[in-house]
């Protein structure tokens, strides 16, 4: 016989159990993960094809680019260079892009119901985890297909993935937690998505930035992701930059903490305000 959990409302208790309630209520996280997959493909004409339609049309504009541009060419087959690039900032936008409206997809949910509101927009970045997948079985195949071979590097691919999990996340409730108190931002995030896609080094190399402005560009955390990818998928054929990719961390850990203690300090107000 299952013991019975009393659940005893009172005044500050779920401040003082909040990041044990997490886990507690992880199903929750599980749940909407699960639930959102299959909006997602199970009543779609094209299924899992659509997660592969995209980035593989997303490489080719890059790939003509790089020809029309006669940027330098690499060792790599310019598909290979723009898709290993590709695979963390599709799961970057994605699940910012899922993140940053999912209270306000989720209103019934949040006003009726008690569990920490940190697991909706989580929820939705382990959604993408699945976009991510198809995309890296798209790489693999290309890899095989142009006969390249990962080295040792390959090992570090596990924590890059956590590192943009981990900026997702951040950024994520954050700008969750901004479309609750302001509405206006889910304007703003479309737009910040796509320049974020052409600031980004995923036609080009960072290598090939000019000097003078490579300090600005690796304030954009997903250079030095990007980069790190590059180098643990393709190994010799692509450089890391160590600064680039401190760089990344650095940013990520602060939008973990800003993000979190901002979504934390509103979030008591989400079910009036939504």
């Amino acid at each position: 016989m299952s013991a019975v959990h009393e659940l005893i409302i009172e005044p500050g208790r779920t401040e003082r159990t909040y990041w044990s309630d997490l886990w507690r209520f992880r199903e929750v996280m599980y749940f909407l993960a699960y639930r959102d997959l299959l909006v997602r493909y199970k009543q779609t004409a094209i299924g899992v094809a659509w997660a592969l339609l995209r980035p593989a049309l997303t490489m080719l504009v890059f790939v003509a680019f790089r020809r029309l541009t006669k940027v330098v060419p690499s060792d790599v087959p310019d598909a290979i260079i723009v898709l290993s690039a590709l695979l963390p900032w599709q799961f970057f936008s994605t699940a910012l892009t899922e993140a940053s409206g999912s209270l306000i997809n989720n209103t019934n949910l949040i006003s009726k119901v008690y569990f920490p509101r940190l697991l909706v927009p989580a929820g939705t970045v382990v959604t993408s985890l699945v976009d991510f997948a198809v995309t890296l079985g798209l790489l693999a195949i290309l890899m095989g297909w142009y006969r390249v071979v990962p080295s040792w590097q390959i090992i570090a691919l596990p924590m890059l993935v956590m590192l943009t999990f981990g900026l997702s996340v951040g950024a994520g409730v954050l700008l969750a937690a901004l479309n609750v108190e302001y509405r206006d931002f889910r304007y703003i995030v479309p737009f910040v998505v796509q320049f974020g896609l052409f600031v980004s080094p995923i036609a080009i190399e960072t290598s090939s930035v000019p000097k003078r402005w490579r300090l600005l560009f690796s304030l954009n955390p997903m250079t030095g992701i990007i980069d790190g990818f590059r180098w643990a998928l393709l190994g010799g054929h692509a450089a890391l930059n160590l600064w680039t990719l401190g760089t990344s961390v650095a940013v990520t850990a602060s939008f973990m903490f800003i993000g979190i203690w901002y979504f934390r300090r509103t979030e008591r107000s989400f079910a009036d305000v939504i």
